[in-house]
């Protein structure tokens, strides 16, 4: 009660005084479960935080304070579930004698289990590729060569518009996998996305650095991912997940052992997580099955199939039953056949690479007979799931609709 009066004072005189902390980083929401969510941001300067929620409209309900700090996260526990909530983040002004206008967001938790509609957004590989030679002699130049509408920004005003109930992303957050690049390249241009739809990732080969084949590598992901997100991690690893939503099992694979990632887990036939992913298909009975995985089980980019991957997690795909695989690594946009022991077939498995959230685009490089549709441009995915159906619609940072598939369950 004497936080909650506290608070109240200091919103009496937030319009008075002059800015203080910023905040920098998010707000960004990470792990949802039915009953709990997980907010972070960051500011540029230490600062206790105040954070109000509550289920929409009511965004007041609950009270929780962040400890002066320039790294802020939030676990948002009591929450019910297929419930909206909103909430309001409060810093000190410079003064310190009152607080700034509020930044406010809203979320979803997950749904339970006899709910059958399922909403999401999917989208990936937003890393800045490095400039070639040549391009970099022609931003010197001529500087504005080179400096076009950040296609980032806008797929996000496109995604911003969606009332999805989360993100996936299907990896290769930055170029570098340093934290440091992550604001110019996902955080800041996604911003207003990330603060209001809850956000799961599929771990990439670029988070494990670049130097990912060296045993030196080991802190990395730990140094520069993991200390900023959140996510439903396994008992037996922390890169390797799944959850349940409504009537759908997602399931988060890490296959970046193929890329040549020392400290990934491995995928072999006798690894923990090969064990661990046909368990989880196994219990998913009959609920739509749907796997992220950033190495691309099918891809004609010029990265091609993860092949190792491939040999071994496909099988099990195709015995359980898997409805959908959404991948990564490329930068372009692929979708498969239905495919069934490497052959186009109505009883298989769709393979769709969603790599065109920044990265420079690629061509298509080679020819399959799995190639359903084939577009490079920056893109991202609108999935809907209504009970036994699925329709997934591709659309450009234009808007522009450029493929649309349904699937049965």
């Amino acid at each position: 009660m004497y936080m909650k009066i506290f608070l109240s004072f200091l919103l009496t005189f937030w319009a008075c005084g002059a800015y203080g902390a910023q905040i920098i980083r998010g707000p960004y929401i990470e792990d949802p479960t039915q009953t709990t969510m997980i907010l972070r941001w960051q500011t540029d300067e230490p600062t206790p935080a105040w954070l109000e929620y509550g289920p929409a409209p009511r965004c007041n309900q609950i009270l929780k304070i962040s400890p002066e700090d320039t790294q802020h996260k939030a676990i948002l526990y009591g929450l019910v579930p297929n419930q909206d909530f909103c909430y309001r983040l409060y810093v000190y002004n410079q003064e310190r004698d009152g607080v700034q206008t509020p930044v406010e967001g809203k979320f979803k938790t997950l749904y339970s289990a006899e709910r059958k509609e399922v909403h999401f957004l999917a989208f990936g590989n937003t890393a800045q590729t490095p400039l070639t030679e040549e391009e970099k002699a022609s931003a010197f130049l001529n500087p504005e060569a080179l400096a076009p509408v950040n296609p980032r920004e806008l797929l996000a005003e496109q995604m911003v518009q969606t009332d999805a109930d989360f993100i996936i992303h299907t990896g290769d957050l930055t170029y570098s996998g340093l934290n440091e690049d992550a604001d110019a390249e996902f955080f800041v241009p996604y911003r207003n996305v990330l603060s209001k739809t809850p956000l799961f990732v599929a771990i990439g080969s670029h988070e494990y650095g670049p130097d990912r084949e060296n045993r030196d590598s080991k802190s990395f992901v730990r140094a520069n991912y993991s200390r900023f997100h959140d996510m439903s991690w396994s008992n037996a690893t922390p890169k390797y997940y799944s959850f349940d939503t409504a009537n759908a099992r997602f399931i988060f694979l890490d296959a970046n052992a193929a890329y040549g990632a020392v400290w990934a887990p491995n995928i072999d036939k006798k690894s923990a997580q090969y064990k661990w992913l046909q368990s989880t298909l196994a219990g998913a009975g009959e609920k739509w099955k749907i796997v992220v995985v950033n190495a691309p089980m099918y891809s004609t980019g010029p990265k091609g199939p993860a092949n190792e991957a491939a040999a071994n997690f496909v099988p099990l795909f195709e015995r359980y039953g898997v409805d959908l695989v959404l991948q990564g690594a490329e930068a372009n946009y692929e979708r498969t056949f239905p495919m069934y022991q490497d052959e186009p077939n109505t009883r298989g498995v769709t393979y769709v690479t969603l790599g065109g959230g920044g990265a420079a685009l690629t061509r298509r490089s080679s020819s399959h007979r799995s190639t359903a549709r084939f577009v490079s441009a920056y893109h991202f995915a609108d999935v809907r799931i209504s009970d036994r159906k699925l329709t997934m619609t591709v659309y450009n940072e234009q808007g522009k609709q450029l493929d649309q598939v349904e699937l049965y369950n």
